[in-house]
């Protein structure tokens, strides 16, 4: 978490032409030709859509959006689409944790049962910092047999935080013992700054963070509808899965997904579901945010550069643990992950048709974002591989250093 190819040697290619054509912005012409060439060849081996935008931090970004033919009879791709972020709004929740901390209204070792009480299992052991860097050991409730059925859409229901802590499997591990990425520890934070400002999530990221930064495409959703603020006028990428048969045999040997369980939406070319209407509100505090590729890494720069938090909270959030999972380690909702090209700063994040990955380096001044209109479509293997040399070769060029050489071919 494709059928036709449209490749060549214009910088210009499918999608970027249907953009020129109904008035939206195309790619830059200053995008490397091997870069646009990944970019569709991802979107035509799985990814399906693609959005790519490179800050080298000289003040000229480039950016494409490339799509799978097909799709452009959905809508055709833009750059400065809506996206659903998914899990880089953990990002944001840490931050406003930090800022928090740095105003002394929250501890980075408070117990979870002083701001929670009776909430949590092992809620007097689970420490704030626990909850921000996965070592709280709490299970993860996304794909639990009550879950499930919303998470795909089959169900309709309006998950509240506590619901979902509720609900949350039996600790995998003790309080501090190990790394265990759950959304459970994010959706408690979110618990935690509400009633530690008296303010609800959705206000306190629009005054600390997307207000400040003049991120005016991005805000938290409370229901499937694109624009929940109502301003933006932007239009949003459509998502996609895999059928439910082609799913279970994506995640085979990896998922045990029980008999007959797929995404609900309008079926689709090459076996797929458009899920563009799933509700993603329950992913609140640990993925519930919608922004742009410019929104996120405006975002990210700032956060990077000091704007955000002061020095020690800084130092705080880049302190990781070993995550290799997530390609590196893992501080206070802050990832580190060790490319080709270096290491970056950033995360990542998925839900249902929407996957993305989003970095900097360690100073915040150049930064990275691709994001892909399905999450689970890349767990194929050949869709797993083109769309890392896509981001590997757009992490490189963001940092400077000659593109990998270990790509898959066309």
């Amino acid at each position: 978490m494709a059928l036709a190819t449209c490749m060549g040697a214009a910088l210009v290619s499918c999608s970027d032409a249907g953009a020129e054509e109904d008035g939206r912005s195309a790619a830059s012409p200053a995008v490397g030709e091997e870069l646009a060439g990944l970019a569709q060849q991802a979107a035509d081996t799985g990814s399906l859509g693609i959005v790519v935008r490179v800050d080298s931090g000289d003040g000229k970004p480039v950016e494409a959006a490339r799509q799978a033919a097909w799709t452009k009879n959905d809508h055709r791709l833009a750059a400065d689409d809506l996206f659903r972020v998914g899990s880089n709004t953990k990002t944001v929740t840490a931050t406003l944790v930090l800022q928090q901390v740095a105003e002394g209204r929250i501890g980075l070792d408070d117990p979870v049962e002083k701001w929670l009480p009776g909430q949590l299992e092992d809620g007097e052991d689970i420490t704030v910092r626990m909850l921000l860097n996965h070592t709280s050991g709490l299970g993860d409730f996304l794909l639990t047999p009550q879950f499930l059925p919303s998470l795909t859409g089959q169900e309709q229901r309006t998950w509240t935080p506590e619901q979902l802590l509720a609900g949350t499997p039996q600790r995998v591990s003790a309080p501090g013992e190990t790394y265990s990425y759950s959304n459970a520890n994010y959706e408690a934070l979110g618990l935690v700054l509400e009633k530690a400002t008296g303010t609800s999530l959705a206000e306190l990221i629009e005054k600390r963070i997307t207000e400040p930064l003049g991120m005016e495409n991005s805000f938290l959703a409370t229901n499937a509808d694109w624009d929940t603020a109502g301003t933006t006028g932007k239009q949003h990428v459509t998502g996609y899965e895999p059928a439910a048969e082609r799913l279970k045999t994506i995640l085979s040997g990896t998922v045990d997904l029980p008999e007959g369980v797929g995404f609900t939406g309008p079926e689709r070319p090459g076996d797929n579901v458009d899920t563009s209407a799933i509700d993603p509100s329950w992913s609140w505090a640990a993925g519930g945010m919608v922004s742009t590729a410019q929104d996120w890494q405006r975002f990210l720069t700032a956060l990077m550069s000091g704007e955000l938090l002061p020095e020690a909270q800084l130092k705080q959030m880049r302190t990781t643990v070993d995550a290799p999972e997530e390609g590196g380690g893992y501080g206070l909702g802050l990832m580190r992950v060790d490319t080709p090209c270096g290491t970056v700063w950033g995360h990542t994040g998925g839900l249902p048709g929407y996957s993305s990955e989003i970095y900097t380096d360690v100073s915040g001044r150049r930064s990275v974002a691709v994001l892909t209109s399905t999450n689970f479509g890349i767990k194929d293997e050949k869709a797993a591989t083109a769309n890392k040399a896509l981001v590997d070769a757009a992490t490189c060029q963001m940092l400077g250093e000659p593109q990998p050489s270990d790509g898959p071919t066309a």
